[in-house]
């Protein structure tokens, strides 16, 4: 299978590998769609789901990953067998018309010459679907030794250390599209040295939620202001998730062994009064670390500790500084 072959195959591995908090998700999304049928009990206590439905997704987006790309198998793969003709068809009418022996009735109604003909006019029609069959072939031949031959190219420029092989095999596979459809967007580099850094813009604000919500005792629906605490331990797990898994998808993608990738975010300038963009997370991402770790069970702000990773999260109007 060639490494476009691969990537339509991704999808679906990704899809049976769906983690526990998406599948609700969907399921979530599917009863808002009954939600004005139900009572106001009912309503709350699917409201308080899908709140804690949603920090849960934000919270393990790590859990899951696509499957990793051998390039190594991809580069040493052989080129597609090239199709030989054959004249199966042809053989089959022509023995039917060398074993043709006349009937009683076509004796009889003198049929023979006609049946002989029709049988000499199946060769030609069976001459015919043969060249059809294996221009088909052929053409399917073509095509696969196309993507064969992109695929080992791609493959050793990955194997060498490409930077252009290494943007090309992100964009096409584009193993960030959950990550994308949290609202966060990533942008990929290549230094001179050959390391591969992805920037990730985390918009904590819009993805973190800044409220909680509870059932009551009586079931009705309690809405209040998220403490600076609670919503600073969210925001940290879910920016530390969103960089063990897009690390863990470059690896999937590309055969480096190391990668750095940065979070940013909007933060307040108190000398300015501005918002401005700027790094909270950089880690340098190791591929034997991340895969001695069970990222089902990690903290993901507990895991940085494995890697070497500069850490600044605003806590309050403070602000801790963390470096390994």
């Amino acid at each position: 299978m060639g490494w476009k072959g691969t990537v339509r195959s991704v999808g679906a591995a990704v899809r049976a590998a769906e983690r526990d908090a998406k599948r609700r998700q969907r399921e979530l999304e599917w009863q808002q769609k009954q939600y004005e049928k139900m009572q106001e009990l009912e309503q709350a206590a699917y409201e308080v789901e899908v709140y804690e439905n949603h920090i849960d997704v934000i919270q393990s987006i790590h859990k899951e990953c696509s499957p990793p790309i051998d390039w190594n198998k991809i580069f040493s793969s052989k080129q597609p067998t090239e199709p030989q003709k054959n004249n199966d068809n042809e053989s089959e009418a022509r023995q039917l018309l060398e074993t043709y022996k006349p009937g009683f009735l076509d004796r009889l109604f003198k049929r023979e010459e006609k049946k002989r003909a029709l049988l000499s006019q199946n060769i030609d029609d069976a001459v015919k679907t043969d060249k059809a069959h294996y221009k088909s072939r052929i053409s399917k031949w073509e095509k696969e030794t196309e993507e064969w031959k992109e695929s080992v190219a791609i493959a050793k420029a990955l194997l060498d250390g490409k930077a252009e092989a290494k943007i090309k095999a992100i964009e096409n596979l584009q193993p960030f599209s959950e990550i994308s459809n949290l609202g966060s967007s990533l942008s990929i580099s290549v230094y001179d040295n050959g390391i591969l850094e992805a920037k990730i813009n985390v918009h904590g604000n819009e993805i973190v939620p800044s409220e909680t919500k509870n059932l009551l005792k009586s079931g009705k629906l309690s809405v209040k202001n998220m403490p600076k605490g609670r919503f600073n331990e969210i925001y940290q797990d879910y920016v530390c998730s969103c960089v063990l898994r897009v690390g863990n998808e470059l690896f999937s993608a590309i055969p480096d062994n190391l990668v750095i990738v940065t979070a940013v975010d909007e933060l307040l300038n108190s000398q300015t009064g501005h918002l401005e963009e700027a790094p909270i997370l950089s880690v340098a991402v190791s591929r034997s670390t991340i895969e001695r770790l069970n990222l089902e069970a990690i903290d993901p702000s507990d895991s940085m500790a494995n890697f070497k990773h500069n850490m600044l999260f605003k806590k309050l109007r403070a602000s801790i500084e963390l470096n390994v």
